[in-house]
């Protein structure tokens, strides 16, 4: 159960607290290896790179079935589509 108000706030007041409640913009970038979005200053979480270096070795992490499906992805990128 809420207490009872005892004075009442002024819209001005009310304003000025939700003025920190407004959303703020995400700035993503992208991953200088794979292209990929990535959030600023975290590492890729596809391929492990940070700072234009490898910090992770993503393929180690990986079962044996998703290794697989993520060398067929690279390989699927890097050859040109046939015409």
């Amino acid at each position: 159960m809420g207490g009872v108000q005892v004075k009442r706030h002024t819209k001005g007041k009310r304003n000025r607290r939700r003025s920190h409640l407004a959303l703020k913009t995400t700035y993503i970038t992208t991953c200088p290896k794979c292209g990929r979005a990535v959030l600023p200053h975290h590492i890729c979480a596809y391929c492990g790179v940070y700072n234009k270096r490898e910090v992770i070795d993503v393929m180690a992490k990986l079962t044996k079935k998703e290794k697989k499906r993520r060398l067929k992805e690279e390989a699927a990128a890097k050859t040109p589509p046939e015409k």
